[in-house]
């Protein structure tokens, strides 16, 4: 006998079940504002403090003992509430000289000038602020951090790392063919894509290892390898096949660009970068292109992470190549040589980078 209440259960059980995934999904919505709420009602709190720790110091002449009374009698006003220790009031009043803008009312009004708080050191967590602030004494370093703290949620530990691993020299000095083979309206991010150079630290390897030992240490630490890669990447796999009139390839490693909407075929090599590398890379990203990537996706981009790399090789090597490919190094330690530091952009340059970005982030 056939149920005929069978059909009408199932349905009213879908909608309830979407009736509540709706419920949950607002609930996490209305929290994550209200986070967002309070923390940035916290930074603008530590700003007025810090604004009137310095205005008082400089009009009233008071030294530093001022700001250890200050500490003793919040702390005694407010019992358990935390960050008003000294330490921390003069975070503040560093805070506020550091990023203050000053706007001067007009002549006539008698009132004093107004700061204001730039909007974007009011989106992330003040610890992060305080990292960023301590850590980073070029303003253009300090704006790339915060702008990447923001758009990609790094986290307090991940920041101190990435500062500390040069990734804001490592973006800049990158080495792609991306200005010609990228359409202009994802081509920063496609830039952002792709570091100089990368810190495999995360495997447990010594000097001298072939390819395949260095691809299996990424695979066994893929979590750190796509956190090291700049966390937008997606694994797809490794030695990924392709059939091309009946013969076997296979890409090294490849990997998906959620914000670039693309496949990324990564090249290994542990030697230095060869020119023919790139006509490779070349005929992998077009066979991505015919065979694998959908409609609605952009091109593939190729990046060929090397030991060592001749820079002048490689600008060569890229004017000749009509696919957008980037030619990076791979590393076991942190430091920056100098003669790539000598490399980066002018600060107008590398205040223009970081405009870009501005505009990438509004138009989302």
């Amino acid at each position: 006998m056939i149920n005929n209440n069978k059909k009408p259960m199932e349905n009213g059980l879908k909608v309830y079940s979407s009736f509540i995934k709706q419920i949950k999904d607002l609930i996490y919505r209305r929290q994550y504002e209200a986070m967002k709420k309070v923390n940035a009602e916290l930074i603008q709190l530590y700003w007025e403090i810090g604004e009137e720790i310095e205005r008082q110091q400089r009009e009233q002449g008071w030294g530093m003992s001022v700001v250890e009374i200050l500490a003793k009698e919040l702390q005694k006003e407010f019992p358990g509430v935390q960050g008003f220790s000294a330490r921390n009031l003069w975070r503040m009043k560093s805070f506020y000289i550091e990023y203050s803008q000053n706007v001067n009312l007009p002549p006539s009004s008698t009132e004093k000038p107004i700061t204001i708080l730039p909007p974007l050191v009011a989106e992330i967590s003040w610890s992060k602020i305080c990292v960023i602030t301590e850590k980073c004494k070029d303003k253009h370093e300090r704006e790339f951090y915060m702008k990447m703290t923001k758009r990609y949620g790094w986290t307090k530990d991940v920041l101190i790392n990435n500062i500390e691993n040069k990734a804001f020299e490592k973006y800049l000095t990158n080495q792609t063919n991306f200005d010609e083979t990228v359409p202009e309206k994802y081509r920063l991010q496609a830039k952002l894509a792709v570091k100089d150079e990368y810190n495999f630290d995360f495997i447990e390897m010594g000097i001298e290892h072939s390819e395949a030992e260095l691809e299996a240490g990424i695979i066994n630490n893929i979590r750190s390898f796509l956190f090291e890669m700049g966390g937008d990447f997606s694994f797809i796999g490794n030695q990924y096949h392709l059939d091309v009139a009946d013969d076997d390839y296979y890409i090294d490693l490849l990997l998906y660009h959620r914000r670039l909407r693309c496949l990324i075929a990564i090249d290994l090599k542990i030697g230095e970068f060869k020119p023919e590398y790139a006509g490779k890379m070349q005929f992998y990203l077009t066979s991505l292109d015919e065979t694998i990537k959908l409609p609605e996706e952009n091109p593939s981009i190729g990046i060929i992470i090397c030991k060592s790399k001749n820079r002048t090789r490689v600008e060569y090597t890229l004017k000749a190549s009509n696919k957008p490919i980037g030619v990076a190094t791979y590393s076991f330690y942190d430091n920056l040589p100098d003669e790539i530091r000598s490399l980066l952009p002018s600060p107008d340059e590398i205040a223009a980078i970081i405009n870009v970005m501005d505009v990438n982030d509004n138009n989302k």
